[in-house]
């Protein structure tokens, strides 16, 4: 990554994860850009909680021909100080992020820095690569102490108080939060001092306040003549003994169980939930939540876990249900769960069965479980539940009431519902009719009800004028009310599910109609240019950003439906593989080195050059590139015939 310039640095960002709901990020060049850059962000009560505790480090060096910054800071009013992107000469995301400086003297020293999974500690390490002669190194930590939503200023009630035992030394900065230990095999020295006026690009242009100030209670030091330095950071009373190569060591041993960097990737998301796991939606601000939860497992069920993750989950998930429906979110203690979200149980279903399909040697109880939980979901949708959530006389699912946001098109502006879509949503009868599938292994009334709601589906969503599906059908409950609106929602009707829904020729003209007026290199617009309300870019404040979102926002999961039906239209062929792998994954493989290294982000802006926003490190974005790369590579079935009755 040397070719870098160092806007494309400060634009990279990097993800260490903790599998506790904490992480460690920054941008390549080390500026940080964003109140989410952080060195040890911990979640409290795994994986919500989250505090920044050590938002950063300044390091220099000391030599004899002078001093040189390895860090450097934004300060307002844009002032970058000091210098020390200036000397980075390289990075590496693998296996861990690692930066190469060069000093004017010869001095070349190397930083890495290791979040040891399951336990939250953040290592950073340096080693000198030449030695022109004797240096010193000199850390100084700068402590928050804040909700990572949050941003923390000068005030009289932070503690800098040091408590040193051996290798240790303790600070307490706040009641109520955790106390941070560093140990290092350096020397410290006690001189509390604050640092004003912190700038975070990435906060002002979202639209958000974005000045920060830092505490640092004192600095670390080392003599450096062959060996490493080593500093490591912790929530809580660290033991003085603790051996931070060790840990580094056994981190290291952990990651070389992924076949692949994607797949070490897709670890980040995998984080504790009280006795279990979930997944988190993205990174830096989602926790988890349910669609994205089912959507993104079916992609990691071939990681080294993947088939006990998705049992733990999705059996975690079998209790939530309620009237058929599943939390958006998973509620934390005390909370109580909002079920505002129509596809979440569907998709939960079709997690179920893929998980069902991968692993048919599952206890029997824990099946049951699972197939219990898909009879009530049938049932709840089938009955009428919340929002109007209903099978309607035709078979098909109506959902919707003013004021309520219910498919993954989801923006809300206070009271306003930008893209409502109530009625019957395309994607929703895709859902319900592979869930209606899936569930006649259960009873043969669901089978029935099948066949019915897919004749009514083949009748009521083609759309002749445009040859293509109408993306809701009686809107607002009113019969024959059609939205001819131009998204990529109708691309689950053909493909990204178990079952295409759609039969021909009428999928194929779907699969054109896509590609001509949505596809882009990150994936699909989420509306088409020439449809009113459309937006070319996806920025500015919260209003201009949800007002955007899916209004022609592009949206990178969606590639993997639409390659998956591209292929069942043009035959599942090697031939057919190796072109939708040149054409549609190429680019996001080239994402992957931009933005989240090594992940893919969770929008796009839907004009050329397509900047990438929203959170650069996106679980379902992840989930859906492994899903159809193991279909590429032959490893995953699909179905390439329509859903006949």
């Amino acid at each position: 990554m040397t070719s870098r310039s160092r806007d494309e640095w400060l634009a990279s960002e990097w993800l260490e994860a903790d599998g506790l709901g904490g992480f460690a990020s920054g941008t390549i060049a080390g500026i940080r850009s964003r109140r989410y850059h952080a060195l040890l962000l911990r979640a409290i009560t795994p994986p919500t909680g989250r505090v920044v505790l050590v938002s950063g480090l300044e390091v220099w060096l000391e030599s004899a021909a002078g001093s040189y910054a390895l860090s450097s800071q934004r300060y307002a009013p844009d002032v970058i100080y000091p210098d020390g992107h200036s000397r980075i000469v390289s990075f590496a995301a693998e296996p861990w992020p690692r930066w190469v400086f060069r000093a004017a003297d010869g001095t070349e020293i190397s930083q890495e820095i290791v979040v040891c999974r399951g336990r939250g500690e953040v290592v950073v390490r340096w080693r000198l690569l030449s030695l022109p002669g004797p240096v010193r190194l000199i850390v100084r930590p700068l402590l928050a102490g804040r909700d990572y939503h949050a941003l923390h200023h000068e005030n009289p009630g932070f503690d800098f108080g040091a408590e040193v035992t051996g290798a240790r030394v303790l600070w307490r900065p706040y009641p109520g939060l955790p106390a941070v230990s560093a140990l290092a095999d350096g020397s410290y020295r006690h001189d509390p001092v604050w640092y004003r006026n912190f700038q975070y690009d990435a906060e002002r242009a979202r639209g958000l306040d974005f000045v920060e100030d830092l505490a640092s209670p004192g600095v670390f030091s080392w003599t450096l003549n062959g060996h490493e330095a080593t500093l490591m950071l912790a929530a809580g009373e660290a033991s003085p003994d603790v051996d931070a190569n060790r840990l580094v060591d056994l981190e290291a041993q952990r990651r070389r169980r992924f076949a692949t960097p994607l797949e070490r990737a897709a670890d980040a998301y995998v984080v504790q939930r009280g006795s279990g796991k979930t997944i988190v939606a993205g990174y830096p601000w989602f926790t988890d939540w349910g669609r994205d939860t089912f959507i993104a497992l079916r992609g990691f069920l071939t990681l080294p876990e993947g088939p006990g993750l998705a049992g733990d989950i999705l059996l975690a998930w079998a209790g939530a249900v309620s009237e058929g429906m599943l939390p958006n979110c998973f509620p934390d203690s005390g909370a109580a769960p909002k079920y505002n979200a129509v596809d979440a149980s569907l998709w939960y279903v079709i997690a179920v069965h893929e998980f069902l399909a991968l692993d048919p040697a599952i206890d029997e109880t824990e099946a049951a479980t699972l197939q219990g939980a898909v009879g009530q979901i049938l049932t709840g949708y089938r009955d009428g539940t919340r929002y109007g959530i209903e099978m309607d006389q035709d078979g098909l699912l109506k959902a919707g009431m003013p004021g309520v946001q219910l498919t993954w098109m989801d923006a809300k502006i206070g009271d306003w519902v930008v893209t409502p879509r109530i009625g019957k949503p395309v994607e929703v009868q895709a859902l319900w009719l592979n869930a209606l599938k899936i569930g006649r292994r259960l009873a043969p009334e669901w089978g029935e009800l099948f066949r019915h709601a897919l004749a009514s589906f083949q009748l009521r969503f083609w759309n002749p004028q445009r040859q293509c599906l109408y993306d809701v059908v009686d809107v607002d409950h009113e019969p024959g009310r059609n939205d001819p609106a131009m998204r990529p929602n109708q691309i689950l009707a053909v493909g990204g599910l178990p079952y295409q829904v759609l039969v021909e020729p009428y999928a194929t003209r779907v699969v054109e109609a896509v590609e001509r007026e949505l596809l882009t290199p990150l994936g699909l617009r989420s509306l088409a240019r020439a449809e009113p309300g459309y937006r070319a870019s996806y920025g500015g404040g919260v209003w201009e950003r949800d007002s955007a979102y899916h209004q022609g926002t592009v949206w990178p999961w969606l590639t993997g439906p639409f390659v998956e039906a591209w292929l069942r239209v043009r035959g599942n062929t090697p031939v057919a593989k190796q072109e939708a792998e040149e054409r549609f994954l190429a680019p996001l493989r080239a994402h992957l080195e931009v933005a989240g290294i090594g992940h893919i982000s969770e929008v796009a802006d839907a004009e050329p050059p397509h900047r990438p926003g929203g959170c650069p490190f996106q679980a379902w974005s992840l989930g859906e590139m492994l899903r159809i790369r193991r279909l590429l590579a032959g490893r995953h079935q699909t179905i390439a015939t329509a859903c006949v009755a």
